[in-house]
């Protein structure tokens, strides 16, 4: 599972026809997509695709899932305009959207809160997730104890050296945290062995995967689940300014916080949509994880889309600064997004979202996720250079509370 295939995806086991599926068809964004599972999989996802499609035709369903967002996540999250920082780099007038401020400390308990009531419908009683900086797992931790599921979050050792703190919280909400010591022990490994466990426990576990990546139904249905980010920015930006944005921004490691805001402005072509990948420290292979700056289309972990690899088709490694986006691959919609033009792709170095993180605290009181940061930093890149008429939506995805240990060895205070 921890090899891709280069420029055409190889046929894998339960994907039933090949990589050549018209962009009508369920689980493709073009030619991006798909399902590429062992078989012993194959049932899983076509009864988790069934419970999807009936719970998104059950009024009840939808009912619960919104009441528990409001009155147990704490949508909707506001959108605050960040005074100081427009007035500081002239330009543009910048919102942001804030979802530091849900329960959990990230968007991510929007999709875990939707998952979670789908394992309901299905009768399991078991959910195991994978992690990175450790926000999905403190959500899914968090989503299981509320609902009294036996919980397993996997993360690579590395990880969770970084995210300490989250790694707590996990175990003090009742999760078993197995760390991964294998390949480079961050969220590629987590996942190869979150997908080992479902293999074996597929009848009575339910993976809840944190991203949109992964097997069909994966990315449509996570993506749907934080649409609610979408929505309620729109709406907020048509009450704040009377318009919409000239550009919505937002980090991009798997992807669910970005498509999360972006769906919803899609058909809205004056509206730039940016997604910012993890720059790293280099352009060279294994120091970064920017997919569209260095990548190619290839199959990992049960899609296709861009993966940083090597000629031989070899996953390479990634670094970032924020454990959050370090992940050799990209959400197949975004894949589809940007080879269509409609989505823009740039990275942000390490260096660039440390310097965003200190300088949205110090103008406005907020400490963003480090991988938020990222696109803090293309903001302040972007906003000097834009009317002052116009306006950005920057997606405030997590709060930087998990991120103190980083930012102590790696920011110089004055």
């Amino acid at each position: 599972m921890a090899t891709a295939s280069v420029n055409k995806p190889r046929i894998r086991a339960g994907e039933r026809n090949g990589g050549s599926l018209p962009a009508r068809q369920p689980g493709r964004f073009g030619p991006y997509g798909g399902r590429y599972v062992p078989e012993t999989l194959m049932a899983a996802l076509e009864e988790l695709e069934r419970e999807y499609e009936k719970a998104n035709r059950d009024k009840k369903f939808q009912q619960r899932l919104d009441e528990l967002l409001r009155t147990y996540a704490g949508r909707p999250t506001p959108l605050t305009f960040a005074r100081r920082l427009t007035e500081k780099l002239g330009g543009a007038k910048i919102y942001l959207k804030r979802e530091d401020l849900l329960h959990t400390g990230a968007h991510k308990i929007n999709n875990c809160l939707g998952q979670a009531l789908l394992v309901e419908r299905m009768g399991k009683r078991r959910v195991i997730a994978e992690t990175g900086a450790g926000q999905h797992g403190v959500a899914t931790a968090t989503v299981c104890a509320l609902f009294g599921f036996d919980c397993v979050v996997y993360m690579g050792s590395e990880d969770m050296r970084r995210q300490e703190l989250n790694v707590f919280r996990m175990r003090l909400l009742g999760a078993e945290v197995r760390a991964v010591d294998s390949g480079s022990r961050t969220l590629k490994d987590a996942i190869n062995e979150a997908m080992r466990d479902w293999v074996t426990h597929v009848r009575t576990t339910h993976y809840l995967l944190g991203s949109v990546l992964g097997a069909h139904p994966y990315p449509t249905m996570v993506r749907d689940f934080h649409r609610v980010i979408g929505r309620e920015a729109r709406a907020q930006m048509m009450k704040a300014a009377k318009k919409l944005p000239a550009a919505v921004i937002a980090c991009v490691g798997g992807g669910s916080n970005a498509i999360g805001i972006f769906y919803e402005f899609i058909k809205d072509k004056n509206v730039q949509l940016i997604g910012v990948e993890a720059g790293g420290r280099s352009d060279a292979l294994g120091d970064h994880a920017a997919r569209f700056h260095g990548g190619s289309p290839g199959v990992l972990q049960g899609t296709y889309s861009y993966v940083l690899q090597d000629a031989a088709g070899q996953i390479a490694n990634t670094h970032s600064v924020s454990a959050g986006l370090d992940y050799p691959s990209i959400g197949p919609e975004h894949a589809a997004l940007r080879d269509s033009g409609r989505a823009e792709y740039v990275s942000a170095s390490d260096a660039d979202a440390l310097a965003a993180t200190a300088r949205l605290a110090r103008t406005e009181g907020i400490i963003p996720a480090l991988e938020s940061a990222h696109a803090v930093a293309e903001v302040m890149k972007r906003a000097p250079k834009m009317k002052k008429s116009d306006a950005i939506v920057v997606n405030i995805s997590g709060r930087g509370d998990k991120d103190i240990g980083i930012l102590r060895e790696n920011l110089k205070l004055e």
